[in-house]
């Protein structure tokens, strides 16, 4: 007598592309002698700046969700332009969210950006410890309640101690979500004791594939991140072949469960 068994039941899932891109103010770096020759273009505003603006906004079609670093919120540098609120008009993503950091006295001021296709139910800036002030987290929420998505968006400090007091503020500031991202510059290898400490005290997962950002012109460390909950799967993360500053873009691709999906707004298929 032969027995047939019945296939698993699959629970169906919906998937979003995000991408995570430190864009330095717009400015084109190339190799390291390209911090002092264009250091005086860099707090000058100039079209060079806007180009590289707009040929990131027409590779953002395929992002959900996209968390910017050093963007600029206006001031000389930028022309006076919300560079956060430029690139997502030109990239038709109909939400968008800043926060500024570190305004040096209108030469440059430098911020956290969201751009979203998804409607967010709460967006909150945390200003994050440290000896020097002047770094933050974007916390970004869809749906509400236990069952919403979180995403934090964070550009973290230089030095080792100011990260792991950040990223112990991040990890306390993630707690009460189970359904969490954590994605930015965070100027530390995967590996590092605070990145660690991080992933004992929440439920990140520690990426399975080091993909390294930094420099843009010949990566050999991974500084940018997107991490996940053990609930999300990530199925894989890339870099973009174009460079928009001394980083590259760092994109994943998520699943997930269509509950999660649905409690957090309804999230659109792929």
């Amino acid at each position: 007598m032969t027995r047939f068994t019945s296939p698993p039941v699959i629970a169906p899932e919906r998937t979003l592309r995000l991408l995570s891109c430190n864009i330095l103010a717009g400015a084109s770096v190339q190799r390291y002698s390209d911090y002092v020759t264009r250091s005086v273009n860099a707090v000058l505003p100039a079209r060079s700046k806007l180009d590289n603006l707009d040929s990131l906004a027409q590779l953002l079609h395929e992002f959900d969700v996209v968390g910017l670093q050093e963007a600029d919120a206006g001031s000389l540098r930028s022309g006076f332009l919300n560079q956060t609120r430029y690139i997502a008009e030109a990239a038709g993503m109909p939400y968008w969210s800043h926060q500024p950091n570190r305004p040096m006295a209108r030469v440059a001021h430098s911020a956290n950006g969201l751009l979203s296709r998804i409607e967010p139910s709460e967006v909150i800036d945390y200003p994050l410890p440290g000896r020097i002030k002047g770094r933050g987290a974007l916390f970004v929420r869809f749906g509400t309640g236990t069952d919403a998505l979180v995403v934090v968006i964070a550009h973290l400090s230089l030095g080792a101690a100011a990260r792991m007091g950040q990223l112990g503020f991040i990890a306390e500031l993630l707690a009460p979500f189970p359904h969490a991202v954590l994605m930015g510059d965070l100027n530390t290898e995967p590996t590092s004791p605070e990145m660690r400490r991080l992933f004992e005290k929440t439920a990140l997962q520690p990426p399975t594939v080091s993909t390294p950002t930094f420099p843009s012109w010949k990566p050999r460390r991974a500084l940018d991140h997107i991490l996940t909950s053990a609930d999300i799967a990530l199925d894989r993360t890339w870099t973009l072949p174009r460079a928009f500053s001394d980083h590259l873009p760092l994109a994943a691709e998520i699943r997930l469960p269509l509950a999660l999906a649905e409690a957090a707004g309804a999230l659109p298929t792929r």
